[in-house]
């Protein structure tokens, strides 16, 4: 054991595309970073600068009531995109599920327009 010798070319290639990586990364962070400073680009204003959040300026209190209808156009935003992102792949494989992939593709639909209609009448959707 106190004799042996390790192989270390072996981590080489592991060496190698960790520096390869850490070289990209750093370079698509900072070189847009380095062009907008000399093009001009960088102007910052107290617009700019000023922090904005969850559709509503932050505030100081943690503490403070704020309206809930924020979160629930943004739960049902994701629900629909969601349904969204499994329509494309159900569409172009219609051919192989055949009928059964069409009828559970409605119901489906069904369930997530019944939750829009629910969703509408209980006012959720209004903005105030």
């Amino acid at each position: 054991m106190i004799g042996q010798s390790v192989d270390l070319s072996q981590y080489l290639p592991i060496l190698l595309f960790i520096g390869i990586a850490l070289g990209l990364s750093v370079l698509f962070v900072f070189l847009p970073m380095g062009v907008s400073r000399l093009t001009g680009a960088h102007n910052p204003d107290a617009e700019k600068l000023s922090e904005y959040e969850c559709g509503f300026p932050a505030f100081e209190d943690s503490r403070s009531q704020f309206d809930v209808q924020f979160y629930l156009v943004a739960i049902s935003f994701i629900i629909f995109d969601l349904e969204a992102a499994f329509l494309f792949p159900w569409a172009v494989s219609l051919g192989e599920t055949g009928w059964d992939g069409w009828i559970g593709m409605m119901t489906f639909l069904t369930i997530l327009a019944i939750g829009l209609a629910y969703e509408w009448k209980k006012g959720a959707l209004d903005w105030q």
